[in-house]
C-alpha cells in the first residue's frame, strides 16, 4: 500500500511538472508569435483564479483596461481571445466577417446540438439551416403584417391578464415568457396556447431553467474540462431538460407527418418535413430529425427568453424612473390615444422608441454575446490570432462604451435622441449580433418589443408593491441576464 501511494504521488508530481512545462512553453511561444497579451496562466488552471465564473464579463471588462481591446485569457487549458469595445468588435464581426465567422465549440452546446442547428451549428449544415429558416419564417409572416397581427392579438391577451390582477402585486416572469413564446409557437406549431396550458408552462419552464443553469460556474467548468462530465451537476440537468423538450417535439413531428399536405403548409414544422421528403434520396441531406429538433428548440429558446427578459427589464426600469414612464404615456396619448398600438406608430413616437432601445442597451441581456472561432490565421489589430481560436466579442463593453454612449452606466433614453428630440439610431446597439451570424429573429423581436411594451404602457401605470421601497437592478445569473425576480402592481389607467 505504501509503495502504491508513492507511485501515485510520483505520477501526480510528474503530471504537474509536464503541465508547467507545456504551459510555460506555450506562453513563450505566444509571446514570440505576437499573440494578444494577457495575464500569465498558471499550470492546469490557467487564469481561472482571476475570473468571476458567475459574471465573467465583469472580469473581462477590467482586464481590457490593462491589456487593451484585444487580449487573451486561458481558462483551464483552453486559450481564448477577448474583443472589447465597439470599434474592435465591429471591425472583427463586420469588416472581418469571414475570418471570425465560425461558431466556437462549447461543450454543453455540442452535447445538445451535435454541431447542427442554428446558434451553435457549424459549416455547411449551419448555412443550409439558416437559409431555410429565414425563408420559411418570412413565408409565415416574419417582418410582415401577418405576424404583426399575431403580436397585436397576443398583446390583447397579455393586457387582459394584467387587468385580471386588479392592481395587486404579482411576478411577471411566467406571463411574459408565455406571451412571447406564443408568437413562436404560432409560427412553429401553427397555434397559440392559453397561459395556463400545461404544455406552455412546461416548455417555458424547461427553457428558462436551462438558460439559468448554462451560465452557472459548474457548467462553465464542465465546458472547460469535459472529462468532469461523469460528475453529477447542472450539465446533466440541462441534458435531461433537452430530452424532455425533444420528446414533446418528436410527438408533434409524428402527428404532423400523418397530416402532411404539400398544398397546405400549416407551420414551420410542416415546411421542414416536406423539404425532408423532397430530399429523401439525398444521403447528404441536412434535412433530418436532429436538425429539426435543434432548430425548433433554438427558436423557442432564443425567440422567447431575450425578448421577455427585455420587457421585464423595461417595466422594472419604468418603476425605477416614474418621470420617464409618464413621458412615454404622454407620447402614447398624443399619438395613439385609446387606439391599438401598431408598428406604423413607431416612427411617430421617437421618445418611446428611444426608451425601448435604451432598455435593450442597459439590460445587456447577452453580455458575452455568442462565442466565435477564427476560420483562418489572421493578423488583427497588430496581433496574430491562429485559426481555430475561441473568440469572445464582449458585448458588455460595446453597450457600455463611453465613446458611443455619453453616460453608459445610467439608464438614459437621451442616448437615442438627437438635440431636436428625434430618434437617433446607434450602430453600437449590437444586441442582435453583427456580420454573418446576425440574429435571424431581429425584426420579429423589434415588433414584439414595441407592440407589447406600448400596449402595456398605454393600459397601465406600474408601481412598486405596498411597503417596497428599493428597486434591485442586479441582473440574475445565467447564460442570459434577466432582472432578478420582482413583483409589480399594474394600475389600470382607463
Amino acid at each position: 500500500m505504501y509503495a502504491t501511494g508513492l507511485v501515485i504521488i510520483f505520477l501526480v508530481i510528474l503530471l504537474v511538472l509536464v503541465a508547467v512545462k507545456i504551459s510555460n512553453d506555450g506562453w513563450k511561444k505566444d509571446l514570440s508569435q505576437n499573440y494578444p497579451p494577457g495575464p500569465k496562466p498558471l499550470p492546469l488552471i490557467g487564469n481561472l483564479l482571476l475570473i468571476d465564473l458567475k459574471r465573467p464579463q465583469k472580469t473581462f471588462v477590467e482586464l481590457s483596461k490593462k491589456y487593451g481591446s484585444v487580449f487573451s485569457v486561458q481558462m483551464g487549458m483552453k486559450k481564448m481571445v477577448i474583443l472589447s469595445g465597439y470599434e474592435t468588435v465591429k471591425d472583427a464581426l463586420v469588416n472581418h466577417a469571414h475570418e471570425f465567422g465560425e461558431r466556437a465549440q462549447v461543450q454543453i452546446f455540442e452535447d445538445i446540438n451535435n454541431g447542427v442547428g442554428l446558434p451553435f451549428g457549424h459549416g455547411e449544415s449551419w448555412r443550409v439551416m439558416r437559409r431555410f429558416t429565414l425563408s420559411t419564417l418570412r413565408d409565415f409572416g416574419m417582418g410582415k403584417k401577418t405576424i404583426e397581427d399575431r403580436i397585436i392579438e397576443e398583446s390583447k391577451f397579455l393586457v387582459k391578464y394584467f387587468q385580471a390582477q386588479a392592481g395587486k402585486p404579482f411576478d411577471i416572469t411566467v406571463i411574459m415568457n408565455s406571451a412571447v413564446t406564443n408568437i413562436i409557437t404560432s409560427i412553429v406549431l401553427g397555434h397559440r396556447f392559453e397561459y395556463d396550458h400545461p404544455t406552455l408552462l412546461k416548455l417555458t419552464g424547461l427553457v428558462n431553467e436551462n438558460l439559468r443553469l448554462i451560465g452557472t460556474p459548474m457548467v462553465n467548468l464542465y465546458n472547460l474540462c469535459p472529462a468532469l462530465g461523469f460528475l453529477p451537476g447542472n450539465h446533466k440537468t440541462i441534458y435531461r431538460n433537452i430530452k424532455d423538450i425533444h420528446s414533446f417535439l418528436r410527438t408533434t413531428f409524428m402527428n404532423s407527418r400523418n397530416e402532411l399536405n404539400s398544398d397546405d403548409k400549416r407551420n414551420f414544422i410542416d415546411a421542414f418535413l416536406l423539404k425532408e421528403q423532397e430530399e429523401k434520396k439525398n444521403q447528404n441531406s441536412y434535412f433530418h430529425e436532429l436538425n429539426l429538433l435543434s432548430v425548433v428548440t433554438s427558436l423557442f429558446t432564443a425567440g422567447a427568453d431575450t425578448t421577455s427578459s427585455t420587457l421585464r427589464w423595461g417595466l422594472l426600469l419604468m418603476m425605477k424612473c416614474p418621470d420617464i414612464q409618464r413621458k412615454v404615456q404622454d407620447e402614447i396619448e398624443g399619438v395613439i390615444g385609446s387606439g391599438q398600438p401598431n408598428m406604423g406608430h413607431r416612427k411617430l413616437m421617437p421618445y418611446t422608441d428611444a426608451v425601448i432601445h435604451e432598455v435593450q442597451r442597459f439590460a445587456n441581456i447577452l453580455p458575452l454575446s455568442l462565442p466565435r472561432e477564427t476560420t483562418v490565421d489572421i493578423d488583427f489589430k497588430g496581433y496574430f490570432i491562429p485559426k481555430g481560436t475561441h473568440v469572445i466579442p464582449l458585448l458588455s463593453s460595446v453597450l457600455y462604451d463611453k465613446s458611443q454612449f455619453e453616460k453608459p452606466d445610467e439608464f438614459n433614453p437621451q442616448h437615442f435622441l438627437d438635440s431636436e428630440g428625434k430618434f437617433l439610431n446607434k450602430e453600437a446597439l449590437m444586441n442582435f449580433g453583427a456580420g454573418r451570424r446576425l440574429c435571424i429573429g431581429e425584426n420579429l423581436a423589434k415588433m414584439e418589443l414595441f407592440i407589447f411594451f406600448t400596449s402595456l404602457m398605454q393600459s397601465f401605470s406600474f408601481r412598486l408593491p405596498p411597503g417596497v421601497t428599493h428597486i434591485d437592478l442586479t441582473p440574475a445569473i445565467g447564460f442570459t441576464t434577466p432582472p432578478s425576480p420582482y413583483e409589480i402592481c399594474a394600475m389600470n389607467r382607463a
